[in-house]
């Protein structure tokens, strides 16, 4: 393969000051441009999506491209169904193809197909924020966990942790959310909650981890839906807080450095 010609082939162009081309192309099939990440979603879900989640695009300080996965609904996704293997994929292409340097989801449970969506696109794959374990745990001692907020503990099969690249399941300590009044209806779609009545569920059952974990170190937001609150829970349990927002802060900064100035 001719290595000058396929680096030429990546969508990562720039324009400033210091462009020193002036004749500039675009990948055929790509119309939208100016973004880094693109995001998969899920199909007919209904609930509030808050400032802080992924899905709302007040959330970013940089923009992102949506795009729905058709037919993957919440039970669908939550339970690992393997045949919205094909439709996932079919969507990572194409936001590919649309210019994504890189792609994420906005839900958790997109990671049962981290493996297999990474081996069928060419740009870096991050499907759900509990990829973020092993590099969390790396800086901790050998003895700390991680505390895991999830949606729904019955879907956090050890083959979702495998496609994240997870294998040790001492490594972290797992908080279920799916029990809770107020909480439930995100995954139930009921259309509506009680913001305060969620921030409370969400905060109490984060302390309550650390309280019964005191090897805890790090928290870590399974679920999209959660990162509204993840100032409500640094400030309750005192300690980092990881999220989708962290990872997806992380992919738009390493596919799109941007050039320092200053003085020496």
């Amino acid at each position: 393969m001719d290595i000058e010609k396929s680096l030429h082939q990546r969508e990562y162009g720039y324009l400033n000051e210091n462009t020193i081309q002036t004749v500039i192309t675009q990948k055929k099939g790509q119309y939208i441009s100016g973004y880094s990440v693109g995001i998969l979603y899920l199909d007919e879900a209904w609930y509030p999506v808050l400032p802080g989640n992924v899905a709302n695009l007040s959330t970013y300080n940089f923009p992102v491209r949506l795009k729905k996965v058709p037919n993957c609904t919440i039970p669908r996704l939550l339970n690992g169904d393997e045949s919205l293997l094909e439709s996932i994929i079919a969507v990572a292409q194409e936001l590919e193809a649309e210019g994504a340097r890189a792609i994420s989801s906005a839900c958790g449970f997109f990671g049962n197909f981290q493996d297999k969506v990474a081996d069928a696109v060419n740009i870096p794959v991050y499907l759900s924020s509990v990829v973020q374990i092993p590099w969390i745990k790396i800086g901790l001692k050998s003895s700390q966990k991680i505390g895991v907020l999830t949606a729904y503990e019955a879907g956090m099969k050890e083959s979702l942790f495998k496609s994240c690249g997870v294998y040790d399941s001492s490594s972290y300590v797992i908080a279920d959310l799916s029990n809770s009044p107020e909480f439930s209806a995100i995954i139930e779609s009921r259309g509506s909650f009680d913001n305060e009545k969620v921030r409370e569920e969400v905060v109490t059952s984060a302390i309550n981890l650390v309280n019964d974990n005191p090897d805890i170190a790090t928290i870590l937001l399974e679920c999209s839906d959660l990162p509204p609150y993840a100032e409500d829970i640094q400030r309750y349990v005192q300690l980092p807080v990881y999220d989708f927002i962290t990872l997806i802060n992380w992919i738009h900064h390493s596919t799109s450095q941007k050039p320092y100035q200053g003085f020496i």
